[in-house]
């Protein structure tokens, strides 16, 4: 036990001495744990899980403080179990954070989003602001870890259960929202009988507003590989002809568009996508396709549109969504009148 409780004061020590090691350490091992997800798919579901396993800490850690108490007879510092809470914050934010800046259309909502996870990380690795900033504030702290969380879970339950994004994305806003809860209780204490109902009230209506929200949230690990909107295609191959910023009305109608998009996936996860094609901002059509994860090139493929309005000039644009509507990418180009 001494042994132990000497080891736990030298860590200690080390960590005062050095707080600018721990962030580094943070920053390091969430980038390197991204970059091995997403070029080494033996290693995908290790790290994930290994990722929310940390999170057992956060949840369970006043039990486990005492369980330690109980057992080797001594109370862990409070400074080492914050430095510790600090390290998980970095390596799960920036973990997450290059799927989502991977994945998000910067021209979009989704820039919020993923904006406020490049603060949220930020933060997590200068000490001033993180200590006397966010940390004494409780509900600001929770709301925080909360945050962190729900983007873990977003990146890495797809590569851990290989649930499609739409159901991925409704477990990890279930999981946040129930965290949520002693944030949301500890601002509204429940000394009356109403205010539980206002408390239940105020829970239904952030899950809600989370689902209604989704749109401004990148799918985490769906991304465009490679894009084409072109006129011709070899389907035995399934390359596509040269891409095209802009087609003659004339030969639009006469040949027709091919929308090719390769989307990376997490190998083993099957995802129905939708190519939504849009005029001038007024959807046109929507063709849904089945892909699968796996293939580093990305999933190949395609939808070829030929039925379009009569009058076809204008700005098009070809979205590329997911089934629970969030926006992988989008392809553009331009119709113009057919030449006399």
């Amino acid at each position: 036990m001494i042994v132990w409780k000497t080891r736990l004061l030298r860590l200690f020590v080390l960590v005062r001495r050095y707080p600018g090691v721990i962030a580094a350490f943070g920053f390091v091992s969430g980038l390197v744990s991204f970059f091995l997800v997403d070029r080494h798919e033996g290693f995908a579901r290790i790290i994930a899980v290994l990722m929310l396993a940390s999170w057992v800490w956060l949840i369970l850690e006043q039990l486990l403080c005492r369980l330690v108490e109980r057992w080797f007879g001594f109370t862990l510092p409070p400074p080492l179990l914050r430095y510790a809470t600090q390290l998980i914050h970095q390596e799960s934010l920036f973990f997450a954070l290059p799927f989502f800046a991977t994945t998000t259309s910067w021209n979009s909502g989704q820039f919020v989003f993923t904006g406020l996870l490049g603060a949220a990380a930020l933060v997590s690795i200068i000490d001033p602001v993180y200590y006397r900033r966010l940390a004494p504030r409780r509900w600001l702290y929770l709301t925080y870890h909360t945050l962190t969380l729900f983007a873990v879970l977003l990146a890495a339950l797809p590569v851990i259960l290989q649930t499609p994004t739409p159901q991925s994305y409704r477990l990890a806003l279930g999981v946040a929202v129930l965290l949520s809860f002693p944030s949301v209780a500890g601002s509204l204490p429940l000394r009356r009988w109403w205010r539980g109902a206002v408390l239940i009230a105020l829970m239904a209506a952030l899950a809600a507003a989370g689902w209604w929200l989704r749109l401004w949230v990148p799918p985490a690990t769906l991304w465009l590989h490679h894009v084409a909107v072109t006129a011709e295609f070899d389907g035995a191959s399934r390359v596509p002809g040269q891409t095209l910023r802009e087609i003659d009305a004339a030969q639009l109608a006469a040949q027709g568009l091919y929308a090719y998009t390769a989307i990376n996936a997490p190998q083993g996860l099957q995802e129905r996508i939708w190519h939504v094609w849009m005029r001038d901002g007024v959807e046109v059509d929507r063709i849904a396709l089945d892909i699968r994860g796996g293939r580093r090139e990305g999933y190949r493929a395609w939808t070829h549109k030929q039925n379009f309005p009569p009058q076809p000039a204008g700005r098009w644009q070809v979205k590329v969504l997911t089934d629970a509507g969030q926006m992988i990418g989008t392809l553009r180009f331009q119709v113009t009148e057919a030449q006399q």
